[in-house]
């Protein structure tokens, strides 16, 4: 099924002039359908398919909406029968590209995902009609340019799987480091190692998102300003890091 703006496209070559043989070469549509679309151009009401429900695989949705809030993107087939969900992954981390695509599987109706290599990362890539419907923050230009919320349902499955939620998300935008400082002890300096969670993103929206569901879990964390942005949230209290091997880890 073509969307209305894809027939209208068509429409208004056919209006320039072009023939009908000249638009399906350009567009890759059928001189039939076009021919069709002539006398209508909405589709009729028993050609749009049912939306979908929420997906039934709550834990592997809510680690797939972290990382496609950090990392994905949703395109529309070129000739408008469908949608991409792409999540890219650093080539130097194979466990979370596995980690990705067995979540898209299982939320993906057709349960396939194939992988794009580009220069030093990978995209896991699923095709479904309605991903905008799965992903209602889909939408033009980038994520940190407009608002960001989770749906009533979205946020129902964050609350029953928050660590799955935060796990996405350190996934796509966060990583665990070990910090070292100096002391002097005794008269000797001493060195002193431990490690911290960083997660960046400029959106406002995906950095509270984040934060709020970390109060839910019980864990501490600081805002650090990058200049005059508050563009990293730090989590080092020994505690809260304990929380976070516990539930997430080190990216692999």
């Amino acid at each position: 099924m073509y969307d209305v703006s894809t027939r209208k496209r068509a429409i208004a070559l056919v209006a320039q002039g072009r023939s009908l043989n000249s638009v399906s070469r350009e567009t890759g549509i059928s001189r039939a359908a076009i021919r069709s679309w002539q006398d209508r151009l909405e589709p009729l009401p028993r050609m749009a398919a049912p939306l979908p429900d929420p997906p039934s695989d709550r834990v592997a949705y809510s680690y797939l909406l972290g990382l496609y809030l950090g990392d994905g993107c949703i395109s529309a087939h070129p000739r408008g029968t469908g949608h991409y969900l792409r999540i890219a992954c650093a080539d130097a981390w194979p466990g979370l590209i596995d980690a990705c695509e067995a979540a898209l599987r299982a939320i993906s109706p057709a349960h396939t995902t194939h992988r794009v290599q580009a220069v030093g990362y990978v995209s896991v890539v699923g095709y479904y009609a309605h991903w905008p419907h799965l992903f209602p923050q889909h939408g033009p230009g980038k994520k940190h340019e407009r608002r960001i919320a989770l749906e009533p349902w979205q946020q129902a499955i964050v609350h029953e799987h928050p660590w799955e939620f935060i796990r996405g998300l350190i996934h796509s935008d966060g990583c665990r480091i070990t910090n070292w400082t100096e002391r002097t002890v005794g008269g000797e300096r001493k060195r002193y190692e431990y490690p911290r969670y960083f997660f960046a993103n400029k959106s406002d929206d995906i950095r509270r998102l984040f934060t709020d569901t970390l109060d839910k879990v019980g864990v501490e964390w600081t805002t650090l300003a990058r200049g005059s942005d508050p563009f990293n949230v730090s989590i080092a209290r020994k505690a809260s890091v304990a929380l976070l091997d516990a539930h997430v880890g080190p990216k692999h």
